[in-house]
């Protein structure tokens, strides 16, 4: 079936994967299961992964709850550091840069392009920071959305 013409999951994923790969801080856009993340060595960071948490149809619009992870790869530095604000590790760039994609997007979408395209932003996500989550020593931040689209379908 094309998703042409087609308001829904296709038409929403592929708008927030394009809005990701549009930042200079995201190289790779993947989606699904929480578990499926960093899994692929092929993965070039830092990495965006989304989750498609639920959806609700109403009447007028589609209901989208989201989760997005924004991540990179930690380094750390082999040169003792005494600096114990920065460490000797770049996770705090990682926090600012991911930050910056995260908040990116959901301005485009509070209002943006994406918002002037009836992708509408309900309240106001909840950024919460993570170290360490992931196999390969993950930093970033998880947002948590909710975006309306149209709901096009009509019983006649």
């Amino acid at each position: 079936m094309s998703q042409q013409g087609i308001r829904g999951y296709y038409q929403l994923t592929s708008t927030i994967e394009e809005q990701l790969r549009g930042t200079e801080f995201t190289n790779t856009v993947s989606i699904g299961d929480i578990s499926k993340i960093n899994l692929n060595k092929q993965d070039i960071f830092p990495l965006a992964h989304m989750i498609v948490n639920s959806v609700s149809a109403e009447e007028q619009v589609l209901r989208f709850d989201i989760s997005i992870l924004a991540c990179d790869i930690v380094d750390q530095s082999k040169d003792i550091t005494t600096d114990r604000f920065t460490g000797n590790d770049n996770e705090q760039d990682i926090l600012n840069t991911q930050l910056l994609v995260l908040n990116k997007l959901i301005q485009k979408l509070r209002m943006g392009t994406l918002h002037q395209d009836m992708y509408q932003l309900e309240g106001n996500p909840n950024l919460t920071p993570f170290q360490d989550r992931f196999e390969n020593q993950l930093a970033g931040w998880s947002a948590d959305i909710t975006i309306l689209i149209y709901n096009d379908i009509y019983i006649c």
